[in-house]
């Protein structure tokens, strides 16, 4: 059998990685995002690098830390309005930015991991969204067609994994994970636990171990917060 699991993340990446590459990584905000992952990215110095992600973390973590290092060129994302660096490399022109309505970025994942190379829906037609787009009409209805998205690879954070890729998220830290797993020629996973074959109840299992290539164990993850507001106790 295949031994999948990797000592670090540099590792886990090694030989996977190169210039001009699309990239998912999964996450929400700072939430679920594979950091040790990310950080070794960064690490490589590889550029150009088109990044499928909801958003660009923030200034200093997540993606943020690709951004300082001008390894990405495009995002394809659905809000990035929480990182200083990617409105500056956005209006110099350093960047580029497909957005997208964030369930359409859902599905285009979902799709691409299905195997399926375009679909249509009623979000965003009328809008910027669609310009360039083809749009048909269905029953009455105009649809906006959406290509489906595949990476080269793809990288994600679990709660619990084990040995043969089989993954557990843990509440909304699973977010985009368990799409983009499906969705590129290589998958690898930062787990905060890893567990032998037969410990994971079947039943929870969320994303099964033939999706998943590479897996790390990065035991103590920081819980980053995006913003934190606070007042007084009355």
């Amino acid at each position: 059998m295949v031994n999948k699991v990797y000592s670090d993340a540099t590792a886990a990446l090694d030989g996977l990685l190169s210039d001009h590459m699309m990239l998912m990584s999964g996450g929400f905000g700072l939430c679920g995002i594979p950091e040790s992952l990310i950080e070794a990215v960064a690490k490589s110095g590889v550029k150009g690098l088109t990044v499928v992600s909801n958003n660009a973390g923030v200034d200093g973590i997540g993606l943020g830390v690709m951004l300082e290092t001008r390894q990405i060129s495009k995002m394809i994302s659905s809000y990035v309005g929480e990182n200083k660096l990617f409105a500056k490399q956005f209006l110099d022109g350093d960047l580029t930015v497909e957005f997208n309505p964030q369930g359409t970025l859902a599905e285009r994942i979902r799709a691409g991991g299905a195997g399926i190379p375009a679909f249509y829906t009623k979000t965003g037609v009328g809008t910027s969204v669609a310009e360039g787009k083809e749009v048909r009409d269905f029953d009455g209805e105009q649809y906006v067609m959406e290509r489906g998205l595949f990476a080269d690879v793809a990288i994600v954070h679990a709660w619990k994994g084990d040995t043969e890729g089989n993954l557990i998220y843990r509440k909304t830290a699973r977010n985009f994970n368990p799409m983009m797993a499906t969705a590129a020629k290589i998958t690898v996973a930062e787990v905060e636990e890893l567990v032998e074959p037969g410990e994971l109840d079947p039943d929870r299992i969320m994303t099964p171990g033939i999706y998943v290539n590479r897996i790390v164990h990065f035991a103590k993850p920081s819980k980053h917060i995006e913003q934190r507001t606070t007042r007084p106790r009355p």
